[in-house]
């Protein structure tokens, strides 16, 4: 739940019917969109589809790609791409945090040996267009 007594945003709780109202989308296009893959709603202990807040937006993305002339193979494209953005963010995030954590231990270690000196660790700078980093260490 979340803190205003909705339901969290995994959580699969609207009907089929009312997943359409919601989204603009005829029922028939939902099972459609299920069985191309791109789409898994819950599923009741009898079966029934249950849809999450998530997967109504992500219902929604799908029309608006659509609806923009995007085909439905161009759409599974797009939506795995995201997916694979997402998940490399997440990676550079703890890549970064790791990063800061063994930073911190070198820094730790030096200063325990008696060796640290400002200009010793090496320096992470980004390129004016952000897109590469550059190590330097000093000579």
């Amino acid at each position: 739940m979340t803190g205003f007594g909705g339901p969290a945003p995994d959580a699969a709780v609207y009907v089929i019917s009312v997943a359409a109202e919601l989204t603009g989308l005829h029922p028939q296009t939902l099972r459609t969109y299920e069985r191309m893959g791109l789409i898994t709603p819950g599923r009741t202990a009898g079966g029934g589809r249950r849809y999450s807040h998530h997967d109504l937006e992500l219902l929604r993305e799908i029309a608006d790609l659509t609806a923009h002339g995007i085909g439905i193979e161009g759409v599974r494209r797009i939506l795995d791409l995201d997916n694979r953005v997402t998940a490399l963010r997440l990676r550079n995030r703890d890549l970064q945090a790791e990063l800061e954590v063994t930073r911190a231990a070198l820094r730790r270690a030096r200063i325990a040996a008696g060796t640290a000196h400002p200009n010793t660790l090496p320096v992470l700078r980004h390129s004016v267009t952000g897109q590469s980093v550059v190590v330097w260490r000093p000579s």
